[in-house]
């Protein structure tokens, strides 16, 4: 028994040993995951770094971007009313510059309808309406003022004329000048006197 007692610690003995060796193998394999693991932790911090960065690069040059569209949207905008204001007033210019030969035209019909020449009475009229036709449809229009209430906003008083009656005060009396608009804006104010 002594012999079977002593291969029994034989093996005893050398089983811790071939036990160690395993546990030595798998302390050093794990050290190796846990490194793996560490530079694979790095390598995702990093680049979880450098995505935060680059997304963050692209905002701002998204927010950049849209500033510049929004820039550039303001200044064609801009650009066309600046465009649509200078034909407006250009054209504005011409058909006031047109003003002074349609009053001489409504003297020349006022004479003319004292005369007994029907053809200088008929080719004044029709010259009239046509100049009158094409300046209504650029948007022009005559300001009403005979018989109206005084408005600053269309009427200039040249004079103040006393009423004969009390109706008349405040009102139109006569028109001096005949006075126009343009697309809504007063082009030229109508000369009135005005009862007091």
């Amino acid at each position: 028994m002594s012999e079977k007692n002593d291969k029994e610690q034989e093996i005893q003995v050398e089983e811790p040993v071939e036990q160690t060796q395993p546990a030595e193998e798998s302390r050093k394999k794990s050290r190796k995951e846990e490194r793996k693991e560490e530079a694979l932790r790095k390598q995702v911090a990093e680049l979880t770094d450098n995505l935060a960065k680059k997304e963050a690069e692209l905002a701002k040059e998204k927010d950049s971007y849209l500033r510049l569209m929004a820039e550039f949207e303001t200044f064609r905008r801009r650009s066309s009313e600046d465009r649509l204001n200078l034909i407006s007033s250009a054209s504005a210019k011409t058909i006031e510059g047109l003003l002074p030969v349609l009053d001489d035209c409504e003297r020349a019909l006022e004479i003319l309808s004292k005369s007994s020449d029907e053809a200088a009475k008929e080719g004044t009229l029709l010259i009239y309406n046509k100049l009158m036709d094409y300046l209504k449809t650029q948007g022009l229009a005559k300001i009403e003022a005979k018989g109206e209430v005084f408005d600053t906003d269309f009427h200039e008083a040249v004079t103040q004329f006393p009423a004969s009656s009390e109706d008349l005060k405040g009102k139109v009396i006569d028109v001096v000048q005949n006075g126009y608009t343009l697309g809504g804006k007063v082009l030229r104010y109508a000369k009135v006197v005005v009862g007091a």
